[in-house]
């Protein structure tokens, strides 16, 4: 007699025990592809924030402000000069700029409009003063001084120093990091909850075969394997297409002239590779999140099982 004829395996299975199932693992996909795009959008969020207050604590601690204030019978014009003079003078100053009424009449132009201001009106000058870098490291420059050697000189002058608003910057800054990594840790358990749900389901649609494979002898851990894998190619998938989309979005609002409070949030693309690294990641995380989520739930089931 002729040996039976071995089964083969189902057409487009490829002979796996799991095979992809498009009807079932699609709307994962795109479930998964937005939430590791939240989460990416998130983490360029919180480092975006961090560098942006950087940036502006530096330049307030490198800077500070001498308002010249009018005077009856005095050249508010001369005054701004002369303390320009006298900062540029003090150690530790880079340099000191004298602004001009001009440049009074276009901070207030966003404000009062064009040509709202008569022309005989006293506006206080600005005189911009810069310190070097040395000076800002150590924290030796001190305020006081420069406005005493002002007052000395006879000047109606106030000096503004920018350092004081530096830490409300860092705690601004503290705080939308925090937020987003909130953020991050939310969309990654939310992950993590929809791959152990959909490992779940799968499982309850192959009993069948997760059945057989037990009267093979195949054990739990063997079967959570199989779940494993198969998920961690699918968070993989969605992972990369998420990030993907995250570094469209960051690209085209970094160089496209976004607004300052969008520009906050996501950092410019071009000046720093570390968000092509980390959205590099992204899939890897994405598919081993997904993988553990799948081997825990499916597990558990199984110990339940048999």
């Amino acid at each position: 007699m002729s040996e039976p004829a071995v089964p083969k395996p189902p057409a487009g299975g490829n002979g796996r025990l799991l095979p992809p199932d498009a009807g079932r693992d699609r709307p994962l996909f795109l479930v998964a592809a937005i939430l590791v795009f939240l989460a990416c959008v998130a983490a360029l969020g919180a480092r975006g924030a961090w560098l942006q207050a950087q940036t502006w604590t530096s330049d307030l601690e490198s800077s500070l402000t001498i308002q010249i204030r009018p005077v009856d019978e005095r050249d508010t014009t001369a005054d701004a000069e002369t303390a320009a003079e006298i900062a540029r003078s003090m150690q530790g100053v880079r340099d000191a700029t004298a602004r001009t009424r001009e440049h009074a009449l276009a901070l207030l132009r966003p404000w009062l409009g064009e040509g709202n201001l008569p022309d005989d009106l006293p506006l206080p000058l600005m005189v911009e003063v810069e310190l070097d870098s040395e000076t800002v490291r150590a924290g030796s420059f001190q305020p006081e001084a420069l406005q005493a050697r002002l007052d000395e000189a006879g000047l109606a002058a106030t000096v503004d120093d920018h350092s004081r608003w530096a830490a409300a910057v860092r705690r601004a800054a503290t705080t939308a990091q925090t937020l987003g990594l909130a953020l991050l840790a939310l969309v990654a358990g939310a992950a993590a909850a929809v791959v152990a749900f959909a490992a779940r389901a799968s499982l309850a649609a192959r009993v069948d075969v997760i059945d057989a494979l037990h009267l093979c002898g195949a054990e739990d851990r063997f079967i959570a394997g199989l779940f494993q894998r198969r998920f961690f190619m699918l968070g993989l998938k969605s992972g990369a297409a998420g990030a993907i989309f995250a570094g469209l979005v960051s690209i085209l609002v970094s160089v496209g002239g976004s607004p300052a409070d969008m520009a906050f949030f996501l950092p410019q693309w071009a000046t720093d590779p570390f968000e092509l690294i980390l959205l590099a990641l992204a899939p890897l995380l994405a598919g081993l999140t997904a993988a553990v989520s799948a081997r825990l739930a499916v597990a558990s089931d199984l110990r339940g099982r048999w």
